[in-house]
């Protein structure tokens, strides 16, 4: 069977599809850009043999699987084209701009018969795959209440692409960094029935995109869920995570996993199995960028590996399992609720109905 692949987008693409592809045993024959002098560069720095200035032309390529890392107004289209000629596809977060296009590329991907996943990778970073682990073992007992609140300065250190502040085109923190979050509540916990939110601006001028959210959610099974994150704060960043059950409590330092109990108060480590472990990538980072591609690449290349297994029809590997366009569907789906309960002033929205619980 084929593993050629084409990698669009050459920013986050090259930098981390590319490399995450190739580790998990993909042949990545092009890189596709819009801009043909950059797509050339950045194809002959990361080794790609063909520079395209359209997903067409290297679909004439013989591909196995196409990637799609470009603006999250181009995610839909980009799809559905791969999935017309027979690609496999994963897709970038957040990964559509609503729900609507969210429904077509699924009912298109089960159409076609082919593998479709959402690249939510941090489903394999060490602390939220602990905390699954955890939880399938009822470690805490009946979870009940999950709270996380991070703060970082990354829109007054890092220059985003245009596209970023174009909520047309998909930008904002809601999508940028919500999109992962309310994957890992589905992960943790399965469906989200209702969202009461807001999206404070503490921007000043204003970015005209979200750069804040704060979200109460209850899920299906009754976990009582609070999330607050805000990309321009001031100062160091600092962040909090803990998931409180019937029998003990989880939370999270980093990659550290910690459990309470009546017979540890104070805490102690959760070891990971062996199969959680991330591979080494220190040889593969590089750059201004560097601590991000090792926070970014392991996970990425456990998802890759998760990808090329589905589509060579192998056992799923142990551990987490790749977020698929189904999984993208219902996070669309809690991001829409969530915009639209911030609009209304923080009331109550269901997830499946659109309206008030």
């Amino acid at each position: 069977m084929s593993r050629r692949a084409a990698v669009v987008g050459t920013s986050f693409g090259a930098r981390i599809h590319v490399p995450a592809l190739r580790q998990a045993g993909f042949d990545v024959v092009a890189l596709v850009g819009v801009d043909a002098g950059k797509t050339a560069r950045r194809a002959e720095r990361v080794g790609v043999a063909h520079a395209c200035t359209s997903l067409s032309d290297a679909l004439a390529l013989d591909l196995c699987a196409v990637s799609i890392a470009g603006p999250p107004a181009t995610h839909a289209p980009l799809a559905s084209e791969a999935i017309a000629a027979g690609c496999h596809v994963l897709c970038e977060k957040p990964f559509t701009l609503n729900a609507p296009e969210a429904e077509r590329l699924v009912q298109e991907g089960a159409a076609a018969g082919v593998v479709t996943v959402v690249g939510h990778e941090f489903r394999w970073a060490l602390g939220q795959a602990t905390m699954a682990w955890a939880l399938e073992r009822g470690l805490v007992g009946t979870p009940r209440l999950f709270v996380s609140a991070s703060f970082n300065s990354m829109l007054r250190s890092f220059r985003m692409p245009d596209w970023w502040f174009d909520p047309s085109r998909g930008g904002g923190w809601l999508n940028a960094s919500g999109s992962h979050r309310i994957d890992a509540l589905r992960q943790w916990f399965g469906d989200v029935a209702a969202v009461s939110a807001g999206l404070p601006d503490v921007s000043e001028p204003p970015l005209g995109v979200d750069d804040s959210f704060t979200i109460r959610c209850v899920m299906h099974n009754g976990v009582d869920v609070s999330l607050v994150q805000s990309s321009a704060a001031a100062g160091p960043g600092a962040s909090m995570t803990r998931l409180v059950g019937t029998t003990g409590t989880l939370w999270a330092e980093g990659d550290t996993v910690r459990l309470a109990d009546d017979d540890e108060p104070k805490g102690r480590v959760l070891e990971p199995p062996a199969e959680l472990a991330l591979p080494d990538v220190d040889a593969l980072a590089a750059g201004s960028l560097a601590d991000m591609t090792l926070m970014e690449l392991p996970p990425y290349i456990r998802l890759a590996q998760a990808f090329l297994q589905a589509i060579e029809g192998h056992a799923p590997l142990p551990g987490p399992q790749p977020a698929t366009f189904e999984d993208g569907l219902a996070c669309m789906r809690v991001l829409e609720a969530v915009r639209q309960s911030a609009a209304a002033q923080g009331r109550w929205i269901s997830v499946e109905e659109g309206g008030a619980p």
